[in-house]
């Protein structure tokens, strides 16, 4: 098990709501989480939803429809409470049933899909909240094992053939098309699985923003096994 107490892991942890939205990030810590167990049966859940397409978005009047067993029923209470905490931070919560999310082949040697580890970004102070209830967790990389791939001298020749504009250019056209956002692991890197039931606060990249950005990463699905979680 990795020690996220070591000093490569800048990840804080906390026991209650109020104090993962009011613990400010500081230094190289950009993640916290809000450790849980929780009861409940989420997979429940996940079986009743009908999946037409690969990601089925759950609102609380669909949550309220679903014919559930006891401990079903509990675990919907919990969606129900995080939904209810994170709106009444001001925040704009989805949760989504996912078989698998869209991959993007249109640049092979450099994918921007959510499978690549990436941050995110945001003109105006936010940060991206997530929990994975069922399913495969998300995962965390540590910016010290982390490599911005625009910066890889074999990855920053191929994106050049791609630009065909003047070269003071070239830094706009990797952050329009989100280049700059994505990240690959240095040797001996070891991503931090989120957990399930742990909801996390994670930095992004804003204007005010006095830390780095936490890199993450969606997992690859289990064939069969769909996903739970809530992000905004």
């Amino acid at each position: 098990m990795i020690n996220l107490s070591h000093s490569e892991y800048p990840i804080h942890c906390v026991t209650n709501f109020q104090d993962l939205v009011s613990t400010p990030f500081h230094g190289a810590m950009n993640a916290i989480c809000w450790t849980r167990t929780l009861p409940g049966d989420f997979a429940d859940i996940v079986d009743k939803v009908e999946l037409t397409e690969n990601i089925a978005v759950l609102d609380e009047a669909g949550l309220r429809r679903l014919q559930l067993s006891e401990q079903g029923q509990l675990a919907r209470d919990i969606l129900l409470r995080d939904l209810k905490l994170l709106e009444a931070h001001g925040a704009a919560p989805i949760l989504n049933v996912i078989r698998s999310y869209e991959r993007d082949d249109a640049c092979p040697f450099f994918p921007t899909d959510v499978y690549s580890f990436h941050a995110d970004r945001s003109p105006v102070p936010t940060d991206t909240f997530l929990c994975t209830y069922y399913g495969e967790p998300s995962e965390i990389l540590p910016n010290v094992q982390a490599e911005q791939k625009v910066f890889v001298p074999e990855i920053r020749a191929e994106l050049k053939k791609l630009y065909h504009g003047a070269a003071e250019g070239f830094e706009t056209f990797l952050s329009e098309h989100c280049f700059d956002l994505h990240y690959q692991p240095k040797a001996a890197a070891r991503p931090v699985s989120l957990g399930l039931g742990n909801l996390w606060r994670l930095a992004i990249d804003h204007p005010e923003s006095q830390v780095p950005p936490c890199v993450h990463r969606a997992p690859k699905e289990i064939t069969g096994q769909h996903r739970l979680l809530m992000i905004c």
